[in-house]
């Protein structure tokens, strides 16, 4: 905090001590305690703020520059060069030497800048999250992904591939084969996109990092679509959220047959149900509970306008029955996907 921040708030608690109030509730509106308040002053003079420039004793517990260069010199051994801490401590302690615990290790070593992977072990590499995409119509941002169906046999699995509207959650193309193939993948693309008419439209098709997400068959087809790939980090599920959350509502529908499917068409029949059924019957809960369909083709404005003014007619009529306000049934003018999340930052006096 620089010191014409400091000036500011010593002055505004003296002006509302002058008013009559008392020390401690004064600090506390201004968020700081009595032992800081006088600590910032000496005389009426306010002081800068001196801690990082205290000249501190070492702590009592601190290695010397000997014991620091007798841990580094064991790390360099031949027999410790491939080794981490956790194994170096307890095999040295097996001959009676104890130099240090594990995390004193790892403390001196990052001091070193030693503290990196050993051996042939490929550095670690931090994955960037995917960018953000703001979708405020339909057919602007795709996202997809496979799953698997059983089979009557064991080991063999049919392949579900969807995609659905990030905007809307509809389910704007699938299909089921007996092979995972990007050349499939291109071609579902390619038929979603005609069916669709947003060959103009669509900007953004997100997808996990599979193999024929991220295949050349298929990144020629969205090169000549015009349309920007999107991928998740290796592993991270949530980067794909609404592929996720669609195939859990596929999989846990009531009529989902568990012990699997009887046959190539029984599958597709199924499914074939299931997309008329999400598109125009399941009432989604991001969307006010209305279908991905009505929210697809705009009919879910007039919808939720139907029932906000049927819920405060209602509370009209019987006031005393609402002790709030009505159900929010305001619609959501945007979906975005994997949104960045930036922590609130509280408005302090300064």
């Amino acid at each position: 905090m620089s010191l014409e921040q400091r000036k500011r708030i010593i002055g505004l608690i003296n002006n509302a001590r002058a008013d009559g109030a008392r020390l401690h509730l004064s600090c506390e509106c201004v968020e700081i305690d009595a032992a800081t308040y006088r600590r910032w002053q000496v005389n009426g003079t306010v002081l800068s703020d001196r801690r990082a420039t205290v000249t501190r004793p070492a702590p009592l517990n601190k290695l010397s520059i000997e014991e620091q260069e007798k841990i580094l010199l064991t790390c360099h051994l031949p027999e410790f060069q491939s080794l981490p801490p956790s194994q170096i401590v307890p095999t040295l302690a097996d001959t009676g030497l104890y130099l240090g615990s594990e995390s004193t290790y790892y403390r001196v070593l990052r001091k070193a800048n030693e503290q990196h992977d050993r051996g042939r072990s490929k550095q670690r590499h931090k994955r960037a999250k995917p960018s953000e995409y703001c979708a405020t119509g339909p057919n602007q941002c795709w996202c997809w992904d496979v799953t698997w169906l059983k089979s009557p046999v064991n080991g063999l699995f049919y392949y579900l591939y969807m995609m659905v509207d990030v905007f809307s959650r509809k389910i704007t193309a699938w299909e089921v084969h007996e092979v995972e193939c990007s050349t499939l993948a291109a071609e579902l693309l390619q038929y979603g996109v005609m069916a669709e008419g947003c060959a103009s439209t669509l900007d953004c098709l997100h997808a996990d990092n599979g193999a024929i997400q991220k295949s050349s068959t298929l990144r020629a087809k969205m090169e000549w679509l015009g349309i920007e790939p999107s991928y998740s980090r290796p592993r991270v599920s949530n980067d794909n959220a609404f592929s996720e959350a669609l195939f859990r509502t596929t999989k846990y529908r009531p009529d989902f047959p568990h012990k699997g499917f009887e046959s190539l068409d029984a599958a597709r029949q199924w499914c074939a149900t299931f997309v008329q059924w999400y598109n125009e019957e399941h009432k989604h809960s991001a969307l006010k509970f209305v279908t991905p369909g009505q929210r697809h083709r705009g009919e879910d404005m007039q919808i939720l306008a139907q029932r906000d003014e049927l819920y405060r007619a209602s509370k009209s009529e019987n006031p005393c029955r609402w002790s709030g306000q009505t159900r929010n049934w305001q619609r959501p003018e945007t979906m975005t996907l994997n949104p960045d999340k930036q922590p609130e930052k509280l408005e302090k006096v300064a």
